[in-house]
């Protein structure tokens, strides 16, 4: 997935930016009323603002996400997670917008996690990190859009945890964005979802080197653990089908006898995705993020609503017909809720054999229908 960064419709080599959005004596207060401060951001940025500052686009990636998501990165020579996506010509084409991704609170890829040093200490926080929601997830966002002297967004945009962050944001903060596309994501995890996550965690945190969360100290990771959840959670990213035409019952060339190791191929292709997953993702974020998720649930509160209904957004809500981790009924439900409060909603079910994977891929109707609003949300604010 991404364009070869020498193709003409790659955006190049591209630089991760930090920028300082909170101190120690301007701290981030948190939905718990703990406060956080300092809290770096890693960001990047694609296109240029136009003369009123128009057509500025932030993306909200999802759970293992980072800050790069398109063009070419030097240090890990990889294009970005969603390059088929941004660039020359392409659905957010930068020549005409200018694009904002940044790694979210909590992670371990540039912005401030449980990983980082806590000042007051000297050593990573650890399991002393505050527990985090999607709302404050949201207010490094809106820090980071006041550095660069937004005033306002044409779209938050995100998929997955990241749908989740564009539905927060244009729930409580309407005025900041003209739409918001809220693509293969929930507003209430199921039992299921829960229960995916928590025998994720439960692996990561029985690994031995775990430690109790102090293993940088002791100079060990639970990469066992990480391994495992990374492994479970990739099986319920993709629909059987997909499985099946990928790998079917093929065994492994390496396997010659059956026994208890890698004897199919789907078996060898899970094993590599862990293998590297421990060595770019960090177990506490992991931790942390996937519990995110499990919380999130706007419209519990009668209140939400009340803030949108006075400022209507545009919103785009999307979903593939094979996902089921986020199946088209979480999508409807966000869609009936919005269009309760009579916001203008546009909800597109896509046809795809890729399951929850679908939307980080260059399906022609998801990206044809994506191009079509983006084009019309510029043309509103720009005529």
């Amino acid at each position: 997935m991404g364009a070869d960064p020498l193709e003409p419709d790659s955006l190049g080599q591209v630089e991760t930016q930090t920028a300082r959005i909170f101190t120690t004596d301007a701290p981030l207060t948190l939905a718990s009323g703990a406060n956080l401060g300092p809290i770096d951001v890693a960001y990047e940025t694609y296109g240029s603002l136009n003369a009123d500052r128009s057509n500025a686009v932030f993306i909200c990636h999802a759970l293992t996400g980072d800050a790069h998501a398109a063009g070419w990165h030097p240090a890990d020579k990889r294009a970005g997670w969603w390059d088929n996506l941004i660039g020359p010509g392409k659905p957010l084409d930068t020549n005409r917008f200018y694009v904002i991704c940044a790694n979210i609170l909590g992670g371990c890829l540039g912005t401030t996690g449980p990983s980082s040093i806590d000042p007051a200490t000297g050593i990573s926080y650890g399991l002393s990190f505050p527990l985090l929601t999607v709302a404050d997830l949201v207010e490094v966002h809106r820090g980071l859009v006041r550095h660069l002297e937004i005033p306002r967004l044409l779209a938050v945009l995100g998929g997955s945890l990241g749908g989740m962050q564009a539905l927060d944001w244009a729930l409580r903060y309407p005025s900041e964005l003209a739409t918001a596309v809220v693509i293969a994501a929930s507003s209430r995890l199921t039992a299921q979802n829960i229960a995916f996550s928590a025998v994720a965690r439960r692996a990561i945190m029985d690994d031995p080197d775990f430690a109790d969360g102090n293993y940088a100290a002791n100079q060990t990771t639970p990469d066992i653990g990480l391994a495992i959840a990374r492994m479970m959670a990739h099986i319920t990213y993709l629909s059987e089908d997909a499985l099946t035409e990928k790998f079917g019952r093929d065994p492994h060339p390496a396997s010659d006898t059956p026994g208890f190791g890698i004897d199919f191929a789907v078996e060898s292709y899970l094993d590599h995705q862990g293998h590297v997953f421990t060595e770019r993702f960090d177990a506490l974020s992991y931790l942390y993020l996937s519990r995110v998720m499990d919380y999130f649930d706007p419209f519990a509160d009668p209140s939400v609503l009340d803030a949108v209904r006075a400022n209507p957004v545009k919103f785009l809500v999307m979903s593939f017909d094979t996902d089921w981790r986020f199946s088209t009924e979480h999508s409807r439900r966000i869609a009936n809720q919005l269009e309760r409060a009579e916001q203008p909603v546009t909800f597109r079910e896509i046809t795809s054999p890729w399951g929850h994977d679908s939307f980080l891929l260059p399906l022609p109707s998801y990206h044809d229908t994506l191009r079509a609003y983006f084009d019309r949300a510029l043309s509103e604010v720009t005529r």
